[in-house]
């Protein structure tokens, strides 16, 4: 799954790596190094601009809120639930398969948590000891240190308690596509850690390499039988997963320092 990433890459960057045409600077935003549910995210899109009267799509950069609204929702009281579309399902599922097939984006990021509970916790656990074992945090984030592009989805939901001149009458939500975990050796992999990203989690964002780029955001793609094979997951080996500071599964702590990588996991989360 995808519930914490992070993304610290300004709109002047990401511009520059994904070939961005479009981008308001009101809509930047700050670093963040502890990104959560419901929290405003950047999303690379490929969408005519309104107003301009040309069909044509232009590669912009967005902001949405992280929790995808279907159109067809009553309210948005589901968003935080829907952070994640299983690639599976994706194109058959109600809340996704109308995005899939026409509102795809990119999300930019450095890469994402996931937490481990260590072998002696587990066991614990097993035993009946101990009921809520500690977790140890780990990021997960391209070997090479490129943009870790994930695989999303976007929606517009229309808020009918709200005139339509009211600045929140629209909501533009998102959802990070999941697939299974590769069981392929990690780039980088600490001796007393985990040796692969299955070994840390069952499911992991689906990243998209440069390659499927172009294709993942052509709005004129929409046979699902065309774009299935977008999911697959992207060659073995790419990525680097080191343990991080417990700091971190607090939303409320942000900052670089949440990346820096510790010598081994804290103590009582062994791997």
């Amino acid at each position: 799954m995808c519930g914490r990433y992070a993304a610290s890459r300004g709109p002047e960057d990401l511009a520059g790596i994904f070939e961005i045409d479009k981008w308001e600077p009101e809509e930047t935003l700050e670093p963040d190094y502890n990104v959560a549910p419901t929290k405003e995210v950047y999303a690379v899109l490929d969408r005519p601009l309104k107003d301009a009267g040309d069909p044509a799509p232009v590669r912009q950069l967005r902001k949405l809120k992280w929790g995808l609204v279907p159109s067809w929702s009553k309210t948005p009281e589901g968003a935080a639930r829907m952070i994640n579309a299983r690639a599976e399902t994706v194109h058959e599922k109600p809340s996704y398969r109308r995005a899939f097939a026409t509102r795809r984006c990119i999300l930019p990021a450095d890469g994402y948590y996931e937490w481990v509970t260590g072998k002696q916790e587990r066991d614990l656990e097993v035993e009946g000891r101990r009921k809520r074992p500690r977790k140890q945090p780990y990021f997960v984030t391209p070997a090479d240190g490129s943009v870790f592009a994930m695989a999303g989805l976007y929606e517009f939901w229309r808020d009918r308690t709200l005139p339509d001149d009211h600045p929140l009458a629209w909501w533009a939500t998102c959802s990070v596509i999941t697939t299974e975990a590769e069981t392929a050796p990690l780039a980088a992999a600490p001796e007393d850690g985990p040796r692969s990203l299955a070994e840390i989690h069952p499911r992991m964002p689906l990243m998209l390499t440069p390659d499927r780029w172009d294709a993942w955001l052509d709005p004129a793609r929409t046979d699902p039988d065309d774009l299935m094979p977008l999911l697959a997951p992207p060659p073995g080996g790419l990525m680097r997963a080191y343990p991080v500071t417990t700091a971190v599964s607090n939303v409320r702590n942000n900052g670089p320092e949440l990346l820096e990588e510790l010598e081994g996991p804290v103590e009582g989360t062994l791997f």
